[in-house]
């Protein structure tokens, strides 16, 4: 059971967030500063960083618990399902789901939200670092999970983690371009089966 002193910390770190996504999707990324979103949450810049250690993660933080997500779906599979099998169902369910870590979503918050990523260099900057701790969490998945040696768990890492953004940026900027999930499903589904039919050719030998 979680205790009083958690659950004030999340409700204060969702205040915290909820206050910033606002102001960012008002006046834009840029134009808002650190202390504004202090001022507008009620709570000190001090209590803010203790929070979020910096202004670009009051963003990517939305995203955390998909950091491991690839990695949780590699540990997670059945015995007899091979990993890239197990990350390209996933990614398929992703999109049928309308899962915006797909890119595959047209809700107006979350529309914006990806808008505003896109066109903010300091953003797409600190979602390097999010890919790379994806990569990490992902090679140590298949080595202990494979019993592939570290650097061919690496290489592939950088390669699944790198295909799955590339197919979410396509879509994202499907649908801040105008196309709706629904219009924008059958051309993400099939590039998905392609992508990662080419990883699984690519990688057999290894994997």
């Amino acid at each position: 059971m979680t205790g009083l002193r958690e659950r004030k910390r999340a409700r204060t770190h969702a205040a915290i967030s909820e206050a910033a996504i606002a102001l960012f999707l008002e006046r834009g990324f840029d134009e808002v500063s650190v202390a504004q979103v202090a001022e507008a949450a009620e709570v000190s810049k001090r209590t803010l960083f203790a929070y979020f250690a910096a202004k670009e993660d009051l963003v990517v933080h939305r995203f955390a618990d998909h950091e491991s997500e690839a990695a949780r779906v590699v540990r997670a599979r059945p015995p007899d399902a091979e990993p890239l099998a197990a990350l390209r169902d996933h990614f398929l369910d992703g999109l049928r789901r309308r899962d915006p870590i797909t890119g595959l979503n047209d809700v107006p918050e979350i529309l914006a939200l990806t808008r505003m990523l896109l066109e903010t260099p300091a953003l797409r900057t600190r979602m390097i670092r999010f890919q790379q701790g994806a990569e990490q969490a992902l090679a140590e998945a298949l080595q202990d999970t494979v019993g592939v040696p570290a650097l061919t768990a690496r290489l592939a890492a950088v390669q699944v983690v790198g295909t799955s953004r590339l197919l979410l940026m396509d879509n994202s900027r499907a649908l801040v371009g105008g196309q709706s999930a629904d219009e924008r499903y059958p051309e993400a589904a099939a590039d998905a089966e392609h992508a990662f039919t080419v990883l699984s050719e690519g990688l057999a030998a290894y994997m």
